[in-house]
C-alpha cells in the first residue's frame, strides 16, 4: 500500500491499510494502488511541465502559487468566452450567467434524465405554498407563481427563503410519491435573472462563493444571479458544479428508475433529494456510491448486461462525462485541467490539490497555503480508487442486494 493514498485520502489506520490489503489478496494482488499512485505521480510531473515549473525542485507552496495563478488567468478568458456568447445568442445584456446556462444547454453530451412530472410538483406546492417566496417574488397567488415560474426556480426560491421545517414536510410528502409520478425527459438549466432574482439570492450567493443549486428529484439546476463584484474564481467554480451537478442529477434519476420495482419509492426519491444514494456493498470500509457503479459502466460498457438491468434501464442511462473535458469544450484554455480531479501533491499529510474547484474555491476564499481546500481531490480519488477494484460480479452484487428481494439474482441451473 502506497502512503500517497492513505495520507491523501487522511484514512483511518490501521483499518485502511488492512482492508486494501484484505482487496489485494481478493483481486489477486494486482498491485492496484500501486499502479494508481504511479499514475498520478506521472501525471503530476506533467501538469507541472505545463506550469512551467521543474517536476524535480518545485516546492508544494509554490505549485500552489503557480495554480491559483493559472486559475486566475484561465477565469479572464472564460468570463469573456460566456460574455461573448450571450451578446451574442441571447441579449445585449452579456450576462455571464446567462452564457454559462447557454454553453451548458449546447454541450455535446447526454442530458436526459428521471425526473418528477410538473403536474404532480404544481400538487405538491399548491398543498404547501411557499408563502415567503411568493411574497419576495411578488406574486399573489400560487397559481400564478407556478404559471410565471419553473419548478425547478420556484424549488431554489423555497431552499433559500423558507424555513427548514417548510422544507422537511415538502420532502415528507416525497414518501408518497410512486413511479407514475415521474417520466423521462430533458434535464433543465434554468437561470432566473429578474431584480427580484437579484435581491432573493444576493446572500445565498455571497456565502456559498458560488450560484448553483441541483434538484435530482426535479431533474434540474438552477444558476442564480452572479453579483456584479463576484470574487475571482467564482465563474470557473459555478461552470465546474454545474457539469458536476449534471452528472449527478442523472445518476441520481437513473437509480430511482432501477428502483421502481421496490415498495419504498417514495422514500428512496426523499433520500436522494437530499443526499448521493449509496449502496451497502462496501470497498475500502466504505459504501459505495452509485455514482462510482454509473462510473464504471459509463467507462467499461462492455461490461453492461441487459438481462441484470433491462427493462429498468438501458445503457444509454449510465452515461457519464468528464467535466474537466466538457469546460475545456466550452472554454479551450481550460484544457490544463482535463485528468486532474484525482492529482495531488502530498505535503505533511494534505494534498496541494490539482482539482479545479479546489482551486478555484481557493482563489474565491483568498485562503493561505496552510488553510487550502482538497475535499473534492478526496472524493474524486476515492472513487477512482473504488474503481480500480470493482469487477463485474462484483458491481452486479452489489446492484442487486441494493434492489433485494424484488430483484434476486439466481444463478441458471444446470
Amino acid at each position: 500500500m502506497t502512503r500517497f493514498l492513505s495520507e491523501s485520502l487522511q484514512a483511518p489506520e490501521p483499518f485502511f491499510r488492512l482492508h486494501l490489503r484484505g482487496l489485494e489478496r481478493a483481486h489477486g494482488n494486482p498491485s492496484a494502488d500501486i499502479k494508481l499512485t504511479s499514475a498520478i505521480n506521472a501525471s503530476l510531473q506533467a501538469k507541472l511541465q505545463q506550469l512551467g515549473l521543474d517536476p524535480h525542485d518545485t516546492t508544494p507552496q509554490e505549485l500552489y502559487l503557480a495554480l491559483n495563478s493559472k486559475l486566475q488567468a484561465d477565469e479572464a478568458k472564460l468570463i469573456k468566452g460566456l460574455r461573448t456568447r450571450a451578446a451574442t445568442h441571447i441579449s445585449a445584456e452579456a450576462d455571464v450567467v446567462a452564457g454559462m446556462a447557454h454553453a451548458l444547454e449546447r454541450l455535446p453530451i447526454k442530458t436526459n434524465c428521471y425526473a418528477l412530472k410538473p403536474v404532480t410538483f404544481k400538487q405538491l406546492i399548491k398543498a404547501q405554498p411557499p408563502k415567503k417566496v411568493m411574497k419576495q417574488l411578488g406574486y399573489r397567488s400560487i397559481d400564478s407563481m407556478l404559471k410565471q415560474e419553473p419548478m425547478a426556480a420556484i424549488m431554489a426560491a423555497a431552499v433559500i427563503a423558507e424555513s427548514p421545517s417548510w422544507q422537511r414536510h415538502l420532502f415528507d410528502r416525497y414518501k408518497k410519491l410512486t413511479p407514475s409520478n415521474f417520466e423521462t425527459r430533458q434535464l433543465a438549466i434554468v437561470h432566473p435573472n429578474s431584480r427580484r432574482w437579484l435581491s432573493l439570492s444576493a446572500n445565498s450567493v455571497a456565502r456559498q462563493k458560488h450560484n448553483l443549486l441541483a434538484f435530482p428529484e426535479l431533474g434540474a439546476i438552477v444558476l442564480l444571479p452572479l453579483p456584479a463584484a463576484a470574487p475571482v474564481g467564482a465563474v470557473t467554480a459555478s461552470l465546474a458544479l454545474a457539469l458536476h451537478a449534471l452528472n449527478e442529477v442523472r445518476a441520481s434519476g437513473t437509480y430511482l428508475k432501477l428502483c421502481q420495482v421496490r415498495p419504498d419509492f417514495g422514500t428512496i426519491v426523499q433520500s436522494i433529494a437530499t443526499s448521493e444514494p449509496q449502496l451497502q456493498a462496501q470497498l475500502l470500509d466504505k459504501q459505495v456510491s452509485w455514482q462510482v457503479i454509473q462510473r464504471y459502466y459509463a467507462r467499461l460498457q462492455q461490461h453492461f448486461r441487459e438481462d441484470l438491468f433491462e427493462p429498468h434501464i438501458q445503457l444509454d442511462d449510465l452515461a457519464w462525462h468528464g467535466v474537466e473535458q466538457a469546460m475545456s469544450f466550452i472554454e479551450p484554455s481550460l484544457h490544463f485541467w482535463q485528468h486532474s480531479s484525482h492529482i495531488g501533491m502530498l505535503h505533511n499529510q494534505k494534498a496541494v490539490s490539482l482539482n479545479i474547484i479546489d482551486t478555484a474555491l481557493n482563489v474565491c476564499n483568498k485562503l493561505p497555503f496552510e488553510q487550502r481546500v482538497h475535499s473534492y481531490f478526496q472524493k474524486s480519488l476515492w472513487h477512482e480508487l473504488q474503481l480500480q477494484y470493482l469487477q463485474p460480479h462484483i458491481v452486479e452484487q452489489t446492484v442487486l442486494s441494493a434492489l433485494q428481494p424484488q430483484l434476486t439474482y439466481a444463478p441458471a441451473m444446470a
